[in-house]
């Protein structure tokens, strides 16, 4: 298991710089944990214990409203790290986490992560531009759902979607749609009946032909 973490570690942006060593003294400061999916990690609000980084598998960050609505404000996959900001400020956890599927996900205290920085400055710095990415696409979801309707971040998504696709026919483009309705509400912004009625007008009027899964880009 060992060799296993210090790969995760070796991938993980805020340590690629770290000699053999160093990584294997990070390692010493690292627990594992395994999480099934739907587990949560932590919840808004909580005390921040630490650092975690993905081994196998996704988490999924996410806010929740007084309503039960939720937000997904990203997906993290392996080599991805997070919490890294109230793990520096002292605050509580601004969002929730948990597995979208199982999941291996590592951890390193508080403490123990403070004391690292303090010892390697460069992790540190990784550390701002990581937030600070981080940042901007908060900024870009803030716009889209202040500035743009479901069927508009609907249709951007599935457009995103259909640039990747390499399955092309007579009918358009095909592209699957792996998540499920009330994940794409969560990922936009919005309800479930609201993607539901939205991919069904988009389909009365000819863009996409629903089927199952599948959306064929007309």
């Amino acid at each position: 298991m060992s060799d296993a973490v210090e790969s995760v570690l070796r991938k993980t942006p805020l340590f690629a710089s770290l000699t053999d060593d160093e990584t294997q003294a990070l390692r010493r400061r690292v627990s594992s944990k395994h999480y099934d999916r739907g587990e949560l990690l932590f919840s808004e609000g909580h005390a921040c214990r630490g650092l975690f980084i993905v081994g196998k598998g996704k988490i999924r960050i996410f806010k929740l409203s007084p309503s039960g609505r939720e937000q997904t404000l990203a997906m993290e996959g392996p080599g991805s790290s997070f919490a890294e900001l109230p793990v520096f400020d002292g605050g509580n956890y601004p969002a929730s986490a948990a597995a979208s599927e199982d999941a291996e996900v590592l951890f390193i205290s508080r403490k123990d992560f403070q004391d690292f920085c303090r010892e390697h400055p460069e992790v540190g710095l990784k550390v701002i531009a990581v937030v600070g990415s981080r940042l901007r696409r908060l900024v870009g979801i803030i716009e889209d759902l202040s500035f743009t309707t479901v069927r508009q971040r609907l249709i951007a998504l599935i457009l995103r979607l259909a640039h990747t696709s390499t399955t092309r026919s007579s009918q358009g483009v095909h592209v699957e749609l792996t998540k499920s309705q009330q994940d794409l509400a969560a990922e936009l912004g919005s309800v479930r009946e609201l993607i539901s009625r939205n991919l069904g007008r988009l389909q009365a009027e000819g863009y996409v032909n629903v089927n199952g899964r599948r959306e064929c880009i007309g």
